[in-house]
């Protein structure tokens, strides 16, 4: 695969349905969660506006008319597109959909409800060397039942992904992929990144970086209301709230 001289275009996949985040959140999407005096999606764009994005699709479904109103055209010098979910497709769906708006190239992928640091240099230069066409970045977590494990070998590629059943610390997904654009343009709609784009891509050039950052989701009340105190450190390097 080509070294591309200038940062990906972003996708953010914000469209789900955020189900079992109702209890609590039930009157926007899962990404436009408060935190910190900021909706989450703001603290993701930050970090890809840290890295030299310049241009980001945000993927939107559920609700995503309040994520459109929010985002219209820019944030933190990032020109924002909006691909609209008007049926469910998936994340693999969403994400071949939105891949419509981007300038072509390769994509940084990112998933809409969880937050890890990380590094793209590092993940393109990792991807560059192997000539991937898909790379994803691990984040360690001390239980992998909510999550699935990612086994790697030596020379970074992807051996296997684990099932959420399994317990004990070890290496997950962060939901942030650097992907090449024939992959994106291969991706069957609707269809799941993570169940069905991604493992048929071992084999087939899937590598993996591992971070050492923590990864938080909220996509759960549980993990939701814990973010803050989690996150308040990451958030505050970025400057604080508005």
């Amino acid at each position: 695969m080509p070294v591309e001289a200038r940062p990906p275009d972003a996708v953010v996949l914000c469209g789900g349905l955020g189900t079992r985040l109702r209890p609590v959140l039930s009157d926007r999407p899962k990404a436009m969660a408060p935190i910190l005096g900021r909706p989450f999606l703001e603290w993701l764009l930050l970090q890809v506006a840290e890295q030299g994005v310049q241009r980001a699709v945000l993927a939107s479904g559920h609700l995503g008319s309040q994520i459109r109103e929010h985002f219209p055209d820019g944030f933190a010098g990032i020109e924002i597109r909006h691909s609209v979910e008007r049926v469910p497709l998936g994340t693999g769906g969403a994400l071949r959909s939105a891949a419509d708006l981007a300038t072509g190239g390769r994509l940084l992928v990112l998933n809409g409800d969880s937050y890890c640091r990380f590094d793209l240099e590092r993940l393109a230069v990792l991807h560059n060397s192997t000539r991937a066409s898909a790379t994803l970045w691990l984040a360690p977590v001390a239980s992998r039942d909510r999550f699935g494990s990612v086994a790697v070998d030596a020379e970074g590629r992807v051996i296997t992904f684990g099932e959420k059943l399994e317990q004990g610390a070890g290496l997950v997904s962060a939901g942030i992929y650097l992907l090449e654009p024939e992959v994106v343009a291969a991706i069957a709609v609707p269809s799941s990144l993570e169940m069905e784009v991604l493992p048929g891509l071992i084999g087939r050039g899937l590598h993996a970086v591992a971070g050492d950052s923590p990864l938080v989701d909220i996509g759960t009340p549980e993990t939701l209301a814990g973010a803050e105190s989690e996150l308040a450190g990451e958030f505050h390097r970025m400057g604080g709230a508005p």
